[in-house]
């Protein structure tokens, strides 16, 4: 028994075989097809790498978004904290004795000034969230166009498999309009649309 050998073909093994068999003529337009599979199978899988690419940055986007965020608040924590010694100068030049309220006068000037310095960092901060918000959303947005191209690509590949094993010529020109859709989406996704 150890000489023999049980094998099981698939119908894409026989298809072939009789390719192989029956000549070129035959064989010619199965062959253009699986020459268009393979073709159609490498860009999408350029497709599928930019699709990963840009849900990476999405990601990395909207993580520096909520840094800037956070830094933000952390600088409105302090603009309130010097409000809160400003009102507190501004009140000790009221209950202060005569001779200490020029330095509680001072104080509430500088807390004042420091406010404004402090304010201006934290909007730029939040200018800045929302400035990476945004690139996160047009990196999704990307990415959701080259995961649709690449998902028409498959589905054009797994016809083109149907196509071959059924010989239904009509299946083909479903593989030719599925191939453009996804080649129009890779399209819009490369000119950012």
């Amino acid at each position: 028994m150890s000489g023999h050998h049980f094998h099981v073909h698939g119908p894409h093994d026989h298809e072939m075989e009789h390719v192989a068999q029956h000549g070129a003529e035959e064989g010619s337009h199965a062959g253009q097809l699986a020459v268009i599979t393979a073709i159609l199978a490498t860009v999408g899988a350029l497709f599928g790498y930019m699709a990963g690419a840009t849900q990476a940055n999405a990601g990395l986007y909207k993580n520096e978004a909520a840094i800037k965020k956070t830094e933000a608040a952390d600088q409105w924590a302090l603009y309130q904290a010097k409000g809160n010694k400003q009102n507190l100068a501004e009140l000790g030049v009221d209950v202060a004795p005569e001779s200490r309220r020029g330095f509680y006068q001072d104080e509430a000037k500088r807390y004042k000034a420091e406010k404004g310095d402090i304010q201006k960092k934290a909007e730029a901060m939040e200018q800045e969230s929302k400035e990476w918000n945004t690139k996160s959303d047009e990196q999704i947005h990307m990415h959701h166009r080259w995961a649709q191209a690449m998902t028409a690509l498959s589905v054009a590949i797994a016809i083109a498999a149907i196509a071959l094993l059924t010989k239904r010529r009509w299946f083909e020109y479903v593989v030719y309009a599925m191939s453009g859709v996804g080649i129009v989406l890779g399209a819009l996704a490369a000119a950012h649309i």
